[in-house]
């Protein structure tokens, strides 16, 4: 029998439709790669991108040339742009802002043919303190209100190029999805004193169904009401809000849970694409009449790596009811998930 569920997080109805139940040989994903001559993202063609803004060299080389382990540099073809002032204008019954704000592509390593999972547990840390690092950075900017890094692996999931790479975009408006979360997450806190997250990891600890893997410190988990098939979320299991405030060494332990997660989807789904995208903290600067808006962030709001594999497609009935359909349920795949056999 389908099931409607409800997600208290995210505040939607999702339909588990187990009646068609599919498995992931079930999944036919057509793998098509862009082929380019010269690639942009390897060694040597530092030139054909802007100059970087923060690499990782151990090798102590100059910008802008090899030597680098992690680059990143502004997008060339940015949805934003850094130059301006924010203006806000109404225009009768809508409103405009002016498109300020920053896009940069993170180049995950220097490796044509490597993707993320691939890359040693020191590598993908070297990626997160990228993340970090143009995080904290984009926050000094107190024009921008919001970073959000995200992954798009293959064409599928929207990736120009095959080279293994991530992008963070900063806006001058926190995004509807993460106010949303935001919203959620404080008016939990202010009836209970908890963290909503908190709640809900203690829960599915609890039941255990859903649990892909706990290594003491995160979890990967397919959420109760997951839109799409084999869904799944890393979350670390204490109570952490801002994902920039981890250290060198805390960030190792994200890049052992995050390889793990990486190599299940790629093992079990052979590769698919997907996009992940890393919901922490909002710029917290004071705002003008909102000082403190989100006065309780720092104990109701917990970070969290959200992942989607690209098995399915949006349709009318999802855009015109606001319901997902998800073919597969998170227990089935949560336990074939559990099931992958890994050398770490």
């Amino acid at each position: 029998m389908p099931e409607l569920r409800y997600d208290p997080f995210k505040e939607r109805w999702v339909i588990i439709a187990t009646e068609r139940a599919r498995r992931p040989e079930d999944f036919e994903v057509q793998i098509e790669e862009r082929k380019l001559i010269v690639c942009p993202f390897c060694y040597g063609h530092e030139d054909k991108t802007p100059p970087e803004v923060f690499s990782i060299r151990p090798d102590g080389s100059a910008p802008n040339t090899p030597g680098w382990r992690v680059r990143v540099t502004p997008n060339k073809y940015p949805a934003l742009k850094v130059e301006g002032t924010v203006e806000r204008e109404g225009v009768g019954l809508f409103d405009k802002v002016s498109g300020i704000g920053a896009h940069e592509v993170v180049v995950e390593t220097p490796h044509h043919d490597l993707s993320l999972a691939d890359l040693s547990l020191e590598e993908i840390r070297d990626v997160l303190i990228a993340y970090r690092e143009r995080i904290l950075d984009l926050r000094k900017d107190v024009r921008l209100r919001y970073i959000l890094v995200f992954k798009n692996h293959r064409s599928q999931a929207g990736a120009s190029l095959s080279h293994s790479h991530s992008q963070i975009i900063a806006t001058p408006l926190i995004p509807i999805v993460i106010v949303q979360e935001l919203s959620v997450a404080r008016d939990y806190f202010l009836k209970k004193e908890r963290c909503i997250l908190c709640d809900i990891i203690r829960q599915e600890l609890y039941f255990k169904e859903r649990i892909v893997f706990d290594d003491g410190k995160y979890i990967m988990w397919c959420p109760f009401a997951s839109c799409f098939p084999f869904e799944c979320w890393l979350l670390p299991k204490a109570h952490k809000h801002d994902f920039a405030e981890l250290t060198d060494g805390e960030l190792l332990d994200v890049a052992r849970a995050l390889k793990e997660m990486l190599l299940r989807i790629k093992i079990l789904l052979n590769d698919p694409p997907y996009n992940f995208v890393l919901h922490t903290v909002p710029n917290l600067v004071p705002r003008p009449g909102k000082p403190e808006y989100w006065g309780t962030i720092k104990y109701d709001f917990h970070w969290h790596i959200e992942l989607v594999p690209r098995l399915t497609k949006i349709a009318g009935f999802e855009w015109g009811s606001g319901f997902y359909i998800n073919p597969t349920p998170p227990e089935i795949a949560a336990s074939l998930l559990r099931d992958v056999k890994l050398i770490l």
